[in-house]
């Protein structure tokens, strides 16, 4: 029987991730820290000898440079790299490039949290000629603005992160490929809650670590079989 592998990986540290700001799309790049930690997830895949067949990433530069440094890492850099904006993390409104304790201090904790690690409250959006608009960024001239969010939920994350999880990654697993997900925590957060049927309730508590490769098992029938997580250890960082 044929075992398709997932491999879901958020994305390592970012600059934004260490000054504590909200994120989103904005298309911010990798720390030192978050480079290391995509290394040490390469070493890691390599180590459980987990080599992907094919690997998808979001539209986002932290994303996209985890997944080349992982591979690199690996001396596999020669597979198929598939992007989708699909994948990117969810939109932060209107909190996007703000501090994330200065945001509570402002809403109050009860509001923050609901929208931070709820499922179906967005932040506030941001508003018509807002440069921070999606459709002022040039890689999205191609999408229709009506797709485009202004910010989301995570049930609005969910809702086109599974919809092309469906469309493009679940066939690759039917077929037995092993495949890379490289992508953000509230994406990943979405996933994770389809794949291992959480509850609204339950996914509040979800938290995907940067850097660390989540593994899940599946049949030729995409039946889920088995769930690791790759843990790294001192000999890993070296």
């Amino acid at each position: 029987m044929k075992t398709g592998t997932l491999v879901l990986l958020r994305h390592g540290e970012s600059l934004y991730n260490r000054e504590n700001l909200f994120t989103g799309w904005t298309d911010i790049d990798l720390s030192r820290k978050g480079i290391e930690e995509a290394e040490s997830a390469g070493r890691l895949l390599a180590k459980h000898g987990i080599y992907p067949d094919i690997c998808f990433t979001s539209w986002l530069k932290r994303a996209i440079h985890t997944a080349q440094i992982v591979l690199k890492e690996m001396e596999w850099e020669h597979i198929d790299a598939i992007r989708s904006w699909k994948l990117n993390e969810r939109h932060y409104g209107a909190w996007q490039q703000h501090n994330k304790e200065a945001i509570e201090k402002e809403v109050g904790q009860k509001r923050f949290v609901a929208i931070r690690r709820g499922y179906d409250t967005p932040p506030p959006p941001l508003q018509e000629g807002d440069p921070r608009l999606p459709q002022n960024d040039p890689k999205y001239r191609g999408i229709d603005p009506a797709l485009l969010p202004k910010s989301e939920s995570l049930k609005d994350t969910r809702r086109r992160t599974l919809n092309y999880f469906v469309e493009r990654i679940a066939p690759e697993l039917v077929r037995g490929k092993s495949v890379l997900v490289s992508a953000h925590g509230n994406s990943l957060r979405a996933l994770v809650m389809a794949i291992e049927r959480l509850t609204p309730a339950e996914v509040v508590k979800l938290e995907i670590p940067t850097g660390e490769p989540i593994l899940y098992y599946f049949d030729e029938t995409a039946h889920l079989l088995r769930k690791e997580v790759l843990k790294t250890t001192p000999s890993d960082q070296s």
